[in-house]
């Protein structure tokens, strides 16, 4: 389990803290809430086959017709400092 946590805190540090300001006592705790939301439902893993841990991995577009359509959307978390992509509906 220390691994685990030593790879979360390492992931956390490299893609969140060491870009961010912290400013006072809650405003740490309101960016990892967002980061660990993020890391856990959008962020893709690649020991789960680019799924997230709470979501399964999106089906493959096969279909040439559909790939060429794409439109995909970017939604920021934390004022920019992580980026989701998303099909737009």
């Amino acid at each position: 389990m220390n691994a685990v946590m030593e790879r979360w805190v390492r992931t956390c540090r490299h893609e969140l803290l060491d870009r961010t300001l912290l400013r006072d006592e809650q405003h740490p705790r309101h960016t990892l809430r967002e980061f660990k939301q993020h890391h856990n439902t959008h962020r893709p893993h690649e020991a789960l086959r680019q799924a997230a841990p709470l979501r399964p991995a999106p089906e493959p577009i096969t279909d040439p017709e559909r790939i060429t359509r794409l439109d995909i959307r970017r939604h920021d978390r934390l004022g920019g400092v992580i980026h989701e992509y998303r099909h737009a509906a």
